[in-house]
């Protein structure tokens, strides 16, 4: 069992890895903007000590900052979880601008403060492992146009993974992209392929067995790889 750190715990796929992984009996760390998204039922994971919950606002630096210095314990796997679809104009011939903005400071930015951030905590496990919750949408072998802002965004957190990838990889360190599938979820809708449990389930079991030769590498929720 492990300590997880995992951002955007109030709802969708992050909500649904916070419960495999608690059921399972590792501790949580998640981050949320408001305790009042937290099942009621979790009470009792935090009573226990297997869960705590730490405010946190990604487009916030001092947030990201404050919650950082509110954990003292080693995180043996982070999970960039939040993320935005992006603002309703996002067609690269009728484009939101501040929204595309906005879009990337979650989708790209965030993630990177966030491993900045916990690099202390991640340096403290013996094995850390960084998962960055992508999606096909953004790879460069998928050419599509809709939704763009939040293809490119996923794009350019994809390139920001290979980075971190390469300079963490003297300390040992597995960074990996995780399309995590087309979920039901608020984002996804309600005609989507899978449900969170199957999507969160499947990324738990990918996180388990990465092994140094995968990082810096692409891959599903069932762990295919995928071309970035």
């Amino acid at each position: 069992m492990g300590t997880y750190l995992i951002t955007g715990i109030g709802r969708g796929i992050g909500r649904a890895l916070a419960r495999v992984l608690l059921t399972r009996g590792d501790r949580v760390i998640g981050t949320v903007r408001d305790r009042a998204q937290l099942p009621a039922d979790w009470q009792g994971f935090q009573e226990t000590g297997h869960l705590k919950i730490v405010r946190l606002d990604i487009l916030d630096e001092k947030s990201i900052a404050d919650a950082a210095r509110s954990v003292d314990e080693a995180i043996d796997v982070l999970v960039n979880n939040s993320g935005v679809i992006g603002p309703k104009r996002q067609s690269t011939l009728d484009m939101d601008f501040d929204g595309f903005l906005d879009t990337l400071k979650v989708n790209t930015l965030g993630p990177l403060h966030i491993v900045q951030a916990f690099l202390p905590h991640l340096r403290k496990a013996e094995h850390p492992k960084i998962l960055t919750i992508s999606s096909r949408m953004g790879s460069m072998a998928y050419a599509k146009s809709d939704r763009i802002a939040y293809r490119a965004s996923k794009a350019a957190v994809n390139k920001v993974v290979q980075g971190l990838s390469t300079d963490l990889a003297p300390e040992g360190m597995i960074v990996v992209s995780v399309h995590p599938g087309w979920v039901r979820t608020d984002m996804g809708g309600t005609g989507a392929d899978i449900s969170v449990e199957q999507s969160a389930a499947g990324i738990v079991a990918l996180s388990d067995r990465l092994s140094a030769s995968d990082s810096g590498r692409f891959f599903d929720w069932q762990g295919e790889e995928l071309p970035f």
